[in-house]
């Protein structure tokens, strides 16, 4: 019982600075270095050595932590290679990058070259302020980043830059009515389709949880053939943070749910890709379920990306929300189905 009162007592710590203490930190110009401190976390389910988890096998984990003040935040991420550099976007309008290091069986083991830089407007400016700086969505082909905001809806197009940092963005027509958009439940989910699937390599997007009348998820694909609006079945209260698409063009959506009485729980939706048309409403199976006896927090970004040894791998970051009960972690599995 007294493991449960804990637990509740964070979740409730969890909510309430989540709600009332996350901090938008202004952004000076320019790129800052920091030094990440990485505790690595071999079991995923707390008290056991269980590596597997339905189709998904643990890899390895990170909880990362920083002195700086303006470590954190993070809403979104991509690898640039097989599971090293990466690129992701904060809520409070940072870009931040560096590279996994591993040991000697690829587990992942710290993060080195961690640096933070303003996005900015079309100003050339920092975005400022949190209703033009909530990033939440993060995306990249090729040398194009796309990155989708919140309460300031919008979808930007930007030149990749890991030295300065410094492209300014090209503004795209949203592809849902802005007035269904709600301000801080918008477009939290840009993924590329793969070149071969169903969408021949369109961008999609998907709200957290702007609700049509019947309840559920708008979203929409960007280009294409099958190009339009269409609708995620929300389901069990859950609300998607994030999402990206396999190697076979199947779009894998993570959500997350809080509950006084449970807390945080996260799972994996995947959602057929050719069921992915206009006007369409689409569901599928879930296929990975974690709560707080688990290694989790708020679960907030998901990257699917190919291994050097060929396998695919699915890596989630969390959102701390500057929160001193809240963690950074960093989590990999190799798809094992």
């Amino acid at each position: 019982m007294k493991s449960v009162a804990l637990r509740c007592w964070r979740v409730w710590l969890t909510l309430t600075f989540a709600m009332t203490a996350s901090l938008a930190l202004a952004e000076e110009p320019g790129v800052l270095s920091l030094q990440v401190k990485s505790r690595t976390i071999s079991n995923f389910q707390l008290g056991s050595a269980e590596s597997r988890f339905g189709p998904l096998e643990f890899v390895g984990g990170l909880d990362m932590s920083s002195t700086s003040a303006r470590f954190g935040s993070m809403s979104a991420f991509h690898f640039l290679d097989a599971g090293q550099r990466f690129l992701g976007v904060t809520d409070t309008g940072s870009w931040f990058a560096g590279r996994i290091l591993r040991d000697a069986e690829g587990r992942p083991a710290s993060v080195a070259d961690y640096r933070l830089a303003p996005i900015l407007g079309e100003d050339g400016l920092p975005v400022d302020g949190k209703r033009d700086s909530d990033a939440e969505g993060m995306n990249i082909s090729g040398q194009k980043v796309t990155v989708s905001f919140e309460r300031n809806h919008r979808i930007a197009e930007y030149e990749l830059d890991l030295e300065k940092f410094a492209s300014r963005p090209k503004i795209l027509p949203l592809p849902i009515p802005k007035e269904e958009l709600r301000t801080n439940r918008g477009i939290e989910t840009i993924a590329y389709s793969p070149p071969d699937g169903p969408l021949r390599g369109a961008r999609v997007a998907v709200t957290e949880m702007s609700l049509n009348k019947a309840g559920n998820a708008f979203a929409a694909v960007l280009e294409g053939p099958r190009k339009g609006i269409f609708y995620v079945q929300r389901r069990d209260g859950f609300d998607i943070s994030d999402g990206d698409f396999l190697p076979g063009g199947d779009l894998l959506l993570l959500e997350r749910k809080y509950s006084f009485i449970t807390g945080i729980s996260v799972r994996l939706r995947l959602i057929p890709g050719d069921m992915i048309k206009p006007d369409a409403t689409v569901d599928g199976r879930i296929i990975f379920n974690a709560d707080l006896s688990y290694q989790i927090d708020n679960m907030e970004g998901l990257d699917v990306w190919q291994a050097a040894d060929g396998s695919t791998r699915v890596s989630m970051i969390s959102d701390d929300n500057f929160s001193v009960v809240q963690r950074n972690l960093y989590l990999e599995f190799r798809l094992a189905e």
